[in-house]
C-alpha cells in the first residue's frame, strides 16, 4: 500500500448554515460542492484549503439532531484539526476581529513552534501551529 497524503478529513455539524458560514466565511475555506441527500435528510458540504498537492478537502455532514460531542478534546476518535500558519500571533488577531476568540498562544514543547486552539459552532476544538 502506497499512502501518500491524507485526501479529506469529515466531520458532523448540527447546522449547516452556521457552519458553512464559519468554514467558508471565516477561515475561508472554498467549496467544491455542495448537496442535500433528501434520502438522509442531511448535507453534504465539500470544501478545500490550499492548493495544489497540499490542499486537503473537508466533508461536512449536517444531519437532523446529531449526538453532542463526548468531551473536548480528549474523546476517542478524532481529537482535533490543525491548520498551520505562517504567523499565529497575526492569525489569532484575525480570528478575533472575526470575534471568533482562541486559547492563549503556547509553544509546543516537541515542536517548539507557536500553536493556539479556537472552536468552530459545535465546540469541534481546531488548532492553529506555525
Amino acid at each position: 500500500m502506497n499512502l501518500s497524503v491524507i485526501h479529506h478529513v469529515a466531520i458532523i455539524v448540527s447546522d449547516y448554515e452556521t457552519a458553512k458560514d464559519f468554514y467558508v466565511n471565516k477561515l475561508g475555506f472554498e467549496i467544491i460542492r455542495e448537496n442535500y441527500r433528501s434520502s438522509r435528510k442531511d448535507w453534504k458540504l465539500d470544501l478545500r484549503i490550499g492548493t495544489g498537492p497540499e490542499a486537503v478537502e473537508l466533508e461536512i455532514f449536517a444531519e437532523p439532531d446529531p449526538p453532542k460531542r463526548v468531551s473536548r478534546p480528549e474523546a476517542c476518535g478524532l481529537r482535533h484539526l490543525s491548520f498551520k500558519v505562517d504567523d499565529v500571533d497575526e492569525a489569532v488577531q484575525e480570528l478575533k476581529d472575526l470575534g471568533i476568540e482562541c486559547e492563549p498562544i503556547r509553544v509546543d514543547e516537541y515542536t517548539d513552534k507557536k500553536m493556539t486552539f479556537f472552536f468552530d459552532p459545535d465546540g469541534l476544538p481546531l488548532e492553529l501551529h506555525e
